[in-house]
């Protein structure tokens, strides 16, 4: 009986299997598309403090070339990237997207901050943290849970 239970114990540790990494990719993909439309519709000022024009001029005061057009398309990377993240639709592709907009965050936006996101200016540490998660989410892949494996 007692060799029983350790058994039960090292599946529960060590054993996956493909119904709890569907969920897995579910639950990655819900919370981190959400906090990148989140982060999107924030630079349309619906929530916190941000708002395009204030993410412009930030980008304009670091240099980025046509600030404009890229605070734009930061926005809308994270917002359409973050939904079909969230959906588990194309999510690879997105996983491309919003993994190349956090780089250019982290480069751009974080440069010379360092690492901890409580520097002063903020370091690169969040940034950081959402590249791997998705390259995780994308290596992972979609799931069972998702529009990818309903359409594809």
């Amino acid at each position: 009986m007692r060799y029983n239970r350790i058994m039960e114990l090292g599946e529960l540790l060590l054993v996956s299997n493909v119904e709890m990494l569907d969920l897995a990719s579910l639950v990655g993909r819900v919370a981190v598309g959400i906090c990148f439309v989140v982060h999107g519709i924030g630079k349309l000022g619906l929530v916190g403090t941000g708002t395009i024009a204030g993410f412009t001029e930030f980008l304009r005061d670091r240099g980025v070339p046509m600030p404009e057009v890229q605070a734009r398309i930061a926005m809308l990377s994270e917002l359409v990237g973050g939904a079909l993240l969230a959906m588990g639709l194309l999510m690879r592709p997105a996983c491309l997207l919003l993994i190349g907009t956090m780089v250019v965050a982290g480069v751009v936006g974080h440069r010379g901050a360092g690492y901890l996101i409580t520097n002063d200016p903020p370091g690169a540490e969040y940034t950081i943290n959402l590249v791997v998660v998705s390259i995780v989410l994308f290596l992972l892949g979609p799931g069972g849970y998702s529009l990818d494996a309903i359409l594809f």
